[in-house]
């Protein structure tokens, strides 16, 4: 019987597809996909999930690249502007008030930067998560396995009691090769869809999940 439901952040908890946010803004499939290695795609943007940079000097050596191919004001404008497509995903906010009405314990295992996931913090549902890992607080990223294993020795969950969400491939199936049954999100329909597959029962209630006292600090 499943207790435990892991949720990655960007993706599945908020929107993230900056695919969609380059081709937006420039409307142009060369473009977007040089400034897409210069900032998504980058090592310097691996590096802020991993926390081993921080933002200030990651956005000097994206723009000093850019410079080099005449991209700067392409990839100033993803500086100034990429943290727009964090918007929450409602749908995915309902479920989870669901299977937290439903007794299920909610965690959190994503690949973000320090000054993102901060932010993330301050948004309402938060409180629905019993706890969880960011990959800059490790040093590791999705889908070493390491990060897994931190998240279930941290909280002391049991791998078959455990169901993890991601919107990647590979980061799914690496919790599936640790015997963590894995979701590969793909949009909200499908999600629940599978969460019931798994024998998931939530209540089918408009109410709200009120977080206690402790759980808003």
């Amino acid at each position: 019987m499943y207790k435990n439901i892991i949720f990655d952040l960007g993706g599945v908890v908020v929107e993230f597809n900056p695919k969609d946010f380059l081709m937006e803004h420039f409307i142009n499939k060369k473009a977007e996909d040089i400034v897409y290695d210069l900032t998504f795609g980058s090592k310097e943007w691996e590096e802020l999930d991993r926390g081993t940079i921080s933002r200030g000097t990651a956005n000097r050596i994206m723009l000093e690249n850019a410079a080099r191919c005449g991209r700067t004001f392409e990839v100033q404008a993803v500086i100034d502007e990429w943290e727009t497509i964090l918007r929450t995903k409602k749908t995915t906010i309902k479920t989870m008030c669901r299977l937290k009405m439903a007794g299920y314990r909610l965690y959190y295992l994503t690949n973000m930067a320090s000054d993102t996931f901060a932010e993330i913090q301050e948004r309402d549902f938060f409180p629905l998560f019993d706890g969880g890992i960011a990959s800059y607080e490790v040093k590791l990223l999705k889908p070493d396995p390491r990060i897994y294993a931190m998240l279930m020795q941290k909280y002391h969950l049991a791998y078959e009691e455990s169901i993890f969400v991601d919107d990647n491939r590979q980061n799914a199936q690496a919790a599936y090769n640790l015997g963590i049954t894995g979701i590969l999100y793909k949009n909200h329909k499908s999600f629940n869809r599978a969460l019931g597959l798994c024998g998931i029962q939530m209540p089918r209630t408009r109410g709200t999940w009120i977080p206690t006292p402790q759980q808003q600090k």
